[in-house]
């Protein structure tokens, strides 16, 4: 099984507002960038978009290590996930949780591999998460998408 690093970021210019996500995948020496934007959503929805397109770029079971700087997506699947499973996807407030869908669409990729996930400060030394953070920003003020595999 192969081991992959899934660097992820997203970024919102006005919240909500104009949308950007970005990934990095990191396999052996191998480096893939991934980007894409929304013109109307949330940062939460971005960080969302960015680990659900990380994932779903793999095309076989993998080890994967994702790296988030958002407690809100490290969180929200790590823990709140399995409680809002439970209450059918109700909150402890008995609301509707916000951003369902892609909540739903994350749990079934994540489950398709070994996942683990680890917060990493934003805007700080991380390298990959920077460049996320670079690619993401860019995204939601060009409103473009694209890859870029690298050595």
């Amino acid at each position: 099984m192969k081991n992959i690093r899934l660097i992820t970021d997203g970024s919102c210019l006005g919240n909500p507002g104009r949308g950007g996500w970005a990934a990095i995948l990191r396999y052996d020496h191998l480096k893939k960038e991934m980007w894409g934007s929304s013109p109307h959503t949330t940062n939460n929805r971005m960080e969302l978009t960015a680990a659900i397109e990380g994932l779903r770029a793999l095309r076989e079971d993998c080890e994967v290590e994702v790296v988030t700087d958002s407690e809100y997506v490290k969180n929200g699947i790590t823990i709140w996930i399995h409680a809002w499973k439970r209450k059918n996807w109700m909150t402890a407030a008995k609301k509707p949780v916000v951003n369902q869908d892609l909540w739903q669409e994350l749990d079934e990729l994540a489950a398709r591999h070994k996942t683990t996930w680890t917060w990493t400060k934003g805007h700080a030394s991380h390298a990959d998460n920077n460049r996320c953070d670079d690619l993401a920003t860019r995204a939601a003020k060009e409103q473009s998408s694209g890859t870029k595999p690298s050595p």
